[in-house]
């Protein structure tokens, strides 16, 4: 018979937690004992005495042991919030994070009439996430997502059938802008831009699980952009917008490559951060 109590199994995960110098260690127990149990995280500290099912301890303290081995919390359950989602995640695709949101919001001030929005490319759509929460807030809006990954295409079309947007998204195998033609109001992209020689000195939960193809932008983290920007002039209509993610510093970089490819650079956007995370870019 089983004797660990909810209380106890979270007070051994945050010390197992706070060992391995995993910030944020009580909510982290929280978050993968509620998956466990089928319960709100935060819903937990009430039932603190209650007892849990042997199996249920057992599976807790797996996770819990791949955890404090760095892997991810979002990979462990399996799901992230974004924007208004709930994304499925694999070890196929990054993990959607917050500063990521900017891009969604930087495109939807880009058209503000979202009634009028016709098409929307998202280019390295990963898990669907930029694609997707555009597509929610845009009702008349039809998007496909390009990836290299047949792994991660299939992670963006399950979250589109399980957010019922799987009528308006459709999913591209290939490399970057060379498989898709016609134009579109919106073109939207989170590409990979960290150095290659700094990927290895990032935390492990990103250089040794995230997929290094969606991490790695070459010697100077530009590569990706070099491919993407030439292509947003035949890809933009008159009107169109194109919103791609910064890494650190890249603003100035990037906003060259877009004026020597004859586009207009009209917003330069700070995540909450306080860093430039998003430009806006539109035919010159």
């Amino acid at each position: 018979m089983s004797t660990a109590t909810i209380g106890g199994l979270l007070c051994e995960a945050g010390a197992a937690f706070r060992a391995a110098g995993i910030e944020d260690a009580r909510i982290e127990a929280r978050l993968l004992l509620g998956h466990v149990l089928g319960r709100k995280p935060l819903a937990l500290p009430m039932e603190g005495h209650r007892v849990v099912a042997e199996e249920q301890a057992a599976q807790f303290r797996a996770l819990v042991s791949r955890r404090v081995a760095r892997e991810p919390s979002a990979y462990l359950i399996g799901t992230r919030g974004f924007w208004t989602l709930d994304l499925a995640v694999t070890h196929d695709v990054l993990i959607p994070r917050p500063d990521t949101e900017t891009i969604v919001a930087a495109a939807l001030d880009a058209v503000p009439d979202r009634p009028a929005v016709g098409r929307v490319l998202d280019l390295g759509t990963g898990s669907g996430a930029i694609l997707l929460a555009l597509l929610a807030e845009c009702p008349a809006a039809y998007g496909i997502g390009l990836d290299r990954s047949a792994g991660a295409l299939a992670v963006a079309r399950a979250n589109a059938a399980a957010a019922g947007l799987a009528a308006r998204a459709g999913f591209v195998r290939g490399d970057w802008a060379g498989a898709i033609a016609g134009q579109f109001d919106l073109v939207v992209s989170n590409p990979p831009y960290i150095e290659t020689a700094t990927i290895a000195s990032l935390e492990p939960e990103v250089a040794v699980h995230e997929p290094r193809a969606a991490l790695d932008g070459g010697a100077d983290g530009l590569d990706a952009y070099r491919a993407i920007v030439p292509a947003l002039s035949r890809l933009l209509r008159a009107r169109g917008a194109a919103v791609l993610e910064l890494g650190f510093g890249q603003a100035a970089a990037v906003a060259d490559l877009a004026l020597r490819a004859g586009l207009g650079v009209t917003e330069i956007r700070q995540d909450l951060g306080g860093v430039d995370r998003a430009v806006v870019l539109r035919p010159a």
